[in-house]
């Protein structure tokens, strides 16, 4: 499991619809990645606050999904 698997399954990990192998690999991975870890808080804040306001989170917009991927990519090489 890499950084854009984590990417590629974040809404399916949240909601808790993922096999339970594959969150123990995501559970794996972000022992060790900070930048997934923090990708990850942050999109479980942004559901959490859009959830008491009783609205449904948006879509991440394309550029900002590009530049995220981007950073985590540049982080996970370092």
């Amino acid at each position: 499991m890499n950084c854009q698997d984590i990417l590629d399954r974040i809404c399916d990990y949240i909601d808790k619809d993922l096999d339970p192998a594959i969150c123990k690999d995501i559970e794996d991975h972000i022992e060790d990645c900070e930048p997934c870890v923090a990708f990850i808080n942050t999109i479980k804040k942004t559901v959490d606050l859009f959830k008491s306001a009783g609205q449904e989170p948006p879509d991440i917009p394309k550029p900002v999904s590009s530049n995220l991927m981007s950073f985590l990519k540049d982080k996970r090489d370092e």
